[in-house]
């Protein structure tokens, strides 16, 4: 176990420190049963909601893993004990509902479910050119 130094440690604290005063802090966080979404109320006054199944961690937690709620001392974290689950309010507030791998799927998943024009388009012209190619089985077990 590594441990931390004094100069870590006071630089740990100027930077959290640093984070409190460029973001806002949550003053109250609760599951609102009603439109199923997570609240957070904020001091700048801004009530933030999101549904659940937008954040990592949260897909498949049902309403009764959400009433427990815990604010973190800085203000800048909230807990949910019972899915072991947090969300860093810097980072919601950013519009990051999680990892980069994680965002990146969710957003390729939205992606490959849009339509456009275009989209259309190039599927026709596929279609007409005989539409993708068959997988030669030959050259899947040679590789």
């Amino acid at each position: 176990m590594d441990l931390i130094t004094d100069a870590e440690l006071v630089a740990a604290n100027r930077r959290a420190v640093t984070k409190k005063a460029t973001y806002p802090t949550a003053i109250a966080a609760r599951y609102d049963r009603r439109i199923a979404r997570i609240v957070i109320s904020l001091n700048s006054g801004l009530n933030i909601s999101f549904l659940p199944r937008d954040v990592q961690g949260f897909e498949h937690a049902q309403a009764a893993d959400l009433v427990e709620t815990e604010i973190s001392p800085s203000g800048l974290g909230v807990r949910f004990p019972k899915i072991d689950a947090d969300i860093y309010l810097p980072a919601l507030l950013e519009g990051f509902l999680g990892s980069r791998h994680w965002m990146a799927a969710q957003n390729g998943r939205a992606g490959g479910k849009s339509s456009s024009p275009a989209k259309t388009a190039a599927a026709r012209n596929n279609g007409k050119l005989g539409g993708r190619p068959k997988k030669n089985k030959g050259l899947a077990e040679e590789a």
